[in-house]
């Protein structure tokens, strides 16, 4: 049974939360909190496993609150519900801890699906925030396979576009970073995405539990420890 707190100053948003929780048989609404204080206190003592986190409140907002949350109830993950989908708020709650985002429009199955995948500690993402995280030219692409030439980037002249010069036009947007497979590259562009393992290997068209080995890979090489970690360095290295 996954242990849900919700956390939203309005008593609206928080009953229509937990009507739609209450109809599944694997999560239970543990608490309801209106302030990023209250979750923080609530949390220590319900320890929930998921705790639903709005960003904009009164007092202490939904990043402070997570920051708190991650410091002094690490086992808790958070799933950020809001109304905001610009970069700034996505990337300073990511920052902050948050294990999933999602937006208030979504659906009743989006969010008992999200609950369920931050429970797992996978990284549910709304796509419009996802698409935000990455640079407007390569998202929701997949990486060209050459740019992992161990030979590593094309020189000015060479290729078909002969033309480019060193720190010039579009080599700028090339990743940067530790070399990775060609598909380990495919599998950090989709957990990048927000997807979980399952549906990283329906789209490759991969074993799950081959997508987790390269998962792990991926992480090594990056030095990294978490898909959210990954995924804001796939935003910065070009992915």
């Amino acid at each position: 049974m996954v242990r849900v707190l919700l956390v939203d100053d309005h008593a609206l948003v928080r009953g229509g939360l937990r009507a739609v929780l209450d109809t599944t048989d694997d999560c239970q609404v543990v608490g309801e909190a209106a302030t990023g204080e209250d979750a923080v206190a609530q949390a220590l003592v319900l320890r929930p496993d998921v705790v639903v986190m709005d960003l904009s409140m009164p007092g202490a907002g939904g990043v402070v609150a997570t920051t708190a949350l991650r410091t002094r109830l690490p086992s808790a993950r958070v799933l950020v519900l809001t109304t905001f989908a610009d970069d700034a708020r996505v990337r300073a709650a990511l920052a902050a801890g948050a294990t999933g985002y999602l937006l208030k429009d979504a659906t009743p199955d989006d969010v008992v699906r999200a609950v369920r995948a931050t429970a797992r500690d996978e990284v549910p993402i709304d796509p419009r925030v996802a698409r935000s995280l990455l640079p407007a030219t390569r998202a929701g692409t997949d990486p060209d396979p050459a740019d992992t030439d161990p030979a590593g980037p094309r020189s000015a002249g060479s290729g078909p576009t002969g033309s480019r010069s060193a720190g010039s036009g579009p080599t700028a947007s090339l990743p940067t970073g530790p070399v990775l497979p060609p598909r380990e590259r495919e599998v950090l562009v989709r957990l990048a995405r927000g997807l979980s393992n399952r549906q990283i290997a329906s789209e490759l068209g991969i074993a799950e539990r081959t997508v987790k080995v390269h998962v792990g890979s991926v992480f090594r090489r990056l030095q990294v420890a978490d898909r959210t970690t990954a995924a804001l360095w796939a935003r910065d290295h070009g992915y």
